[in-house]
């Protein structure tokens, strides 16, 4: 075997552990571990500890009303629960809207800096033991909140991550690759949480304990995954809580959902190499190892091996013109790109084949971090973003 060999062969084998192996070998770890320790369980706290439910909005007036609904329909006691909206930047009638809800506490600068920043600034007033986080967009499901806190029943659990949910509209595809995409981030996160801990919290819906919060770099992309993260570097535990989830439509197109992973590639780039001690197993044990398969790979190496496996083979092809299984691969290759092509073609006739568009969406997604390092190093001193636009919702 040959180097050219060797190297296509390690390619293929990184590219299938990222996405399939480490799922198998996840679970299997998982298994045997509860067979060994099963999980335990802690009583429900009493009373209900104080609570911050932390909203970033910036011009979101359409939604106000829609979030404030969901809100009130939130089963934990009134008399514990703060609502809290940072509206930093909002030139529209979010803070009008706002005044309609005398529960709610609103904190507005008229300068737009970013999320982040907004969180930085906001996080000073939270007098709370423990803050949620959510987005403007999102609803969560009434026993959300409890659900959270009641995972804070561990001492050892300093960040408690929810679910997301992905909505998918009939009209268009970007749903299907979305919502198959974050169905599968959840089993895996599920995985994560009953191993060593999740490897990073999505935004839509997390906690923290508020005395275990750090201001964080206003040029951060993904505030929400360097947050929980941070809270794995100080000792605590990152849990999962699927039974609370936070639900939103799907980006309103491709186009849309582009913008948005290209800035999640970016970020996820950026967090590695502000995270790079959560790679010592020495210190970090198994959640190094769960770090870097489930995070560092797909925004590093993998994408990198993915694209390089159909010149290889083609080289391998025409160097060895005796033999099946190479031209097999190329064959097997072709046809994914050609599926995944079909999906595109499909997308802008806007005619919805799930199996067609799935192909697409995964090579999309992987692009994606090629032109994250183009995001990057254009908005690397700058912590604001153009927002995805989403679907309407569905009645």
């Amino acid at each position: 075997m040959n180097f050219l060999e060797i190297f296509f062969w390690l390619c293929l084998a990184l590219v299938v552990y990222t996405y399939l192996g480490y799922g198998i070998i996840l679970v299997f770890l998982v298994k045997f571990r509860e067979w060994i320790r099963p999980p335990r369980t802690f009583p429900d706290p009493d009373p209900w500890p104080a609570v911050t439910l932390f909203i970033t909005a910036y011009n979101e007036e359409l939604v106000v009303d829609e979030k404030m609904h969901n809100c009130r329909a939130l089963d934990y006691p009134a008399d514990n629960l703060t609502i809290l909206w940072v509206t930093d930047g909002s030139s529209d009638r979010t803070n009008e809207l706002l005044r309609a809800y005398p529960e709610v506490r609103v904190l507005f600068d008229p300068l737009r800096q970013g999320k982040t920043a907004a969180m930085n600034r906001g996080m000073q007033s939270v007098q709370t033991p423990f803050v949620v986080f959510t987005d403007a967009n999102t609803l969560l499901n009434p026993e959300a909140l409890k659900e959270i806190v009641r995972a804070f029943s561990d001492p050892k659990v300093g960040c408690v991550s929810g679910e997301k949910r992905v909505a998918a509209a009939q009209q268009d595809n970007a749903a299907s690759g979305e919502g198959l995409y974050w169905k599968y981030e959840s089993f895996l996160k599920r995985m994560d949480g009953r191993l060593k801990g999740v490897t990073g919290a999505a935004g839509e819906l997390f906690a923290l304990r508020t005395a275990l919060f750090e201001p964080v770099s206003r040029d951060t992309l993904l505030d929400d995954f360097v947050m929980s993260l941070r809270v794995v570097l100080r000792g605590y535990k990152t849990a999962y809580c699927a039974t609370a989830f936070a639900s939103e439509t799907a980006s309103a197109n491709i186009r849309e959902e582009e913008k948005r992973k290209v800035r999640i590639a970016a970020g996820g780039l950026q967090s590695v190499a502000r995270l790079t001690p959560l790679l010592n197993p020495f210190r970090f044990g198994l959640f190094s190892w769960q770090y870097l398969s489930h995070r560092v790979l797909r925004w590093t190496l993998t994408p990198v091996a993915l694209f390089l496996l159909l010149p290889l083979n083609v080289m391998l092809v025409a160097m060895q013109p005796v033999g099946w299984l190479y031209p097999a691969l190329l064959c097997a290759q072709v046809f994914f790109y050609s599926v995944a092509f079909l999906g595109r073609v499909l997308r802008d006739k806007h005619i919805r084949i799930k199996g067609l568009f799935v192909p697409y969406y995964f090579l999309f997604m992987n692009y994606s971090v090629f032109r994250g390092v183009g995001y990057l190093w254009r908005k690397k001193s700058d912590g604001t973003w153009e927002r995805a636009a989403r679907k309407a919702a569905q009645n």
